[in-house]
């Protein structure tokens, strides 16, 4: 198992973390950027060969179990499998979401229902059961919810900024809930991160991605497996209830970057010319 390039070896030696929708993307880099930090990984997802795969390659500390995390009773097997191979869980990392490319006039109920109970009603069903059945009978645990930027909105994509608003909501509401039972509800809301996921998109889509992103770049997905192995670190505690952001300042702005209308005729942003002040 690789090293982590940022974090130390021990850094959650001990600990035990589920990551949902661990088997690919994110959730891998999430998954083995924990490994990296020391801690024990369950990797959770629908598809069996995926998972074992991705365990295969993660390491003997990577263990999967296959559910579906909208349905009560399969969420708390996942939960009970990690606590059965470890003894104890830590860290849930709700990774698992999903949605489609469509404008908001062409969603239909079925496809709004459809995301909007993977996103929502599967983290609340993995977080309940994570609480009952570890966090809050030991006394402490770190719930790390996976939301989207830019906050202001995203065009073909309502259904998703609807459930992962609500995500964040709730977010909030758990931290302090739970705020005296040292369980800690912390949001990570990500941008434009090259996955293969996006690269589902349509082709226009994809290509542009970075374009409107100020920092001009995509996501890395080590860099998110190092804000979850952040967050799953006692620093998550003091961030409980917050919704910590990760996507090259998308957030502070929508549209092509820079602002067309601040170009030059050659392209470029102007330099604004200043007097200068004489010498003292």
């Amino acid at each position: 198992m690789p090293s982590s390039r940022i974090f130390r070896e021990d850094l959650l030696a001990g600990r035990t973390a589920i990551v949902t929708g661990g088997g690919t993307n994110l959730g891998r880099a999430a998954a083995a950027e924990l490994l990296a930090c020391g801690a024990d990984v369950v990797i959770a997802g629908r598809r069996r060969e995926v998972l074992e795969e991705a365990a295969g390659a993660l390491g003997e500390r990577c263990t999967w179990v296959a559910g579906d995390i909208r349905e009560p009773d399969q969420a708390q097997a996942i939960v009970e499998a990690a606590l059965e191979r470890t003894g104890r869980l830590d860290v849930l990392v709700n990774n698992a979401g999903g949605q489609y490319f469509a404008p908001a006039e062409a969603i239909t109920a079925k496809g709004w229902g459809a995301v909007m109970r993977l996103n929502v009603e599967g983290t609340m069903q993995m977080t309940r059961a994570a609480a009952e059945r570890a966090f809050l009978p030991a006394g402490g645990g770190t719930v790390i919810n996976v939301t989207v930027s830019p906050h202001h909105g995203m065009p073909a994509m309502a259904h998703t900024g609807a459930a992962r608003a609500a995500v964040e909501q709730l977010t909030r509401e758990l931290a302090e809930r739970w705020s005296g039972d040292g369980v800690a509800v912390v949001a990570a809301a990500l941008g434009r991160f090259d996955t293969e996921s996006l690269r589902k998109y349509p082709e226009a889509v994809y290509r542009q991605a970075a374009a409107s992103v100020p920092l001009q770049r995509l996501g890395r997905m080590e860099e998110f497996g190092w804000l979850v192995a952040m967050l799953g670190s006692p620093l998550g505690r003091a961030l409980s209830g917050t919704v910590v952001t990760l996507d090259g300042a998308a957030d502070n702005w929508w549209g092509p970057w820079p602002p067309q209308q601040i170009l030059d005729e050659g392209g470029a942003v102007p330099v604004e010319e200043r007097k200068r002040q004489p010498a003292s």
